[in-house]
């Protein structure tokens, strides 16, 4: 797996606020007459509440009206409140950075993100610590990808991800460690395999799923690694079971060619059927490129399944309109796979 532009930021999780969060709307709830609130009645309440703390003087309500409005799909509102205090607070400071970045709630502005970014990076306060390895990873990504800073610089990536990473750290940026893992498996100066396979097995031990299919891959045909074709399947399956798309193509080509071709098949099938690529990213945390190129797989193992008749009844007009969909996620996995099927080797 090498790595790609699409890079999404890191994810933080603010679980102090969110349980203050919902600690307030089950007391609003609890009030005697408000037992049958609507959810969106609930929300407004919640609202009123918050902006009335805000009112008062506590600064803290701020950053939890803001993902408040986060968490409900209200981005410009909640950028606008991020906005307001992010001088005095760091989580603020953090969220409205990455919304800037990727132009969430209002107009993109990379240059100012990072100089946020860096403002967060060069903190020596203690209430900005836990925020530090999704901070390190975002400037690895914005240097990654050239966006905010001059010039683009693939060192500078490495540098802020190996930070972020903190040596394997569970709690260091897990992102930095599965993003390391491909960086170094990149076809260019980078290329350093064996430090690819350590960086996915570290991220695989932190719960990176984006890495233990990473690692099926590398064991399956033996890149980094001594080829271990029990590993690769255990790999490729954990991931596939914990939602990781690449692995799951993976798994079926594994399928297809040790001939269980009704398993490659009834799982082919599945996810085949796949569509929102970005969906799926954000609830599982892969890189996108990678999410299209499994369905792209599935899709042309369920197009030989229908044309052979290997799993499937035959159908030779939905084999046709499954290999359309497999060149549509990805024409160079189309490709690639069309090419070693007409060399006979699958």
């Amino acid at each position: 797996m090498e790595l790609t532009k699409d890079l999404c930021a890191e994810r933080v999780g603010f679980p102090r606020e969110q349980k203050i969060l919902a600690d307030i709307a089950q007391e609003t709830r609890d009030t005697p007459g408000f037992e049958t609130l609507t959810d969106e009645e609930l929300f407004e309440k919640v609202d009123a509440i918050l902006l009335e703390k805000i009112k008062n003087g506590e600064k803290q309500a701020y950053f939890q009206l803001g993902l408040l409005y986060f968490e409900q799909g209200m981005y410009d509102k909640a950028r606008i409140y991020f906005d307001r205090s992010q001088d005095f607070d760091f989580q603020s400071l953090y969220q409205l950075s990455v919304m800037l970045y990727d132009g969430v709630g209002g107009p993109q502005n990379t240059k100012l993100a990072v100089k946020y970014m860096e403002r967060l990076a060069n903190s020596k306060s203690s209430q900005a610590r836990h925020l530090l390895p999704a901070v390190r990873f975002n400037l690895g990504r914005a240097y990654f990808q050239g966006y905010g800073v001059k010039p683009q610089s693939d060192s500078e990536a490495e540098k802020w991800w190996l930070l972020a990473a903190d040596d394997g750290n569970p709690q260091g940026s897990v992102r930095a460690q599965s993003t390391l893992g491909m960086f170094y498996s990149r076809k260019d100066d980078s290329l350093d395999l064996k430090k690819a396979f350590f960086w996915h097995t570290e991220a695989c031990g932190n719960g990176s799923i984006e890495s233990q299919g990473a690692l099926g891959v590398m064991y399956e045909y033996g890149i980094g690694v001594k080829k271990n074709t029990d590993s690769a399947y255990i790999c490729l399956k954990d991931a596939a079971d914990r939602g990781n798309v690449y692995a799951m193509g993976n798994l079926v080509s594994l399928f297809y060619r040790r001939k269980l071709y009704t398993k490659a098949a009834d799982l082919a099938s599945k996810v085949a059927m796949l569509d929102d690529v970005m969906l799926i990213a954000q609830e599982t945390d892969c890189v996108p490129t990678y999410i299209a190129k499994g369905i792209s797989m599935a899709c042309f193992f369920c197009a030989r399944c229908l044309s052979e008749g290997l799993g499937l009844k035959p159908d030779k007009e939905l084999a046709k309109q499954m290999y359309s969909r497999s060149f549509y996620f990805d024409p160079d996995v189309c490709a690639k796979l069309q090419n070693i099927t007409q060399h006979g080797l699958i």
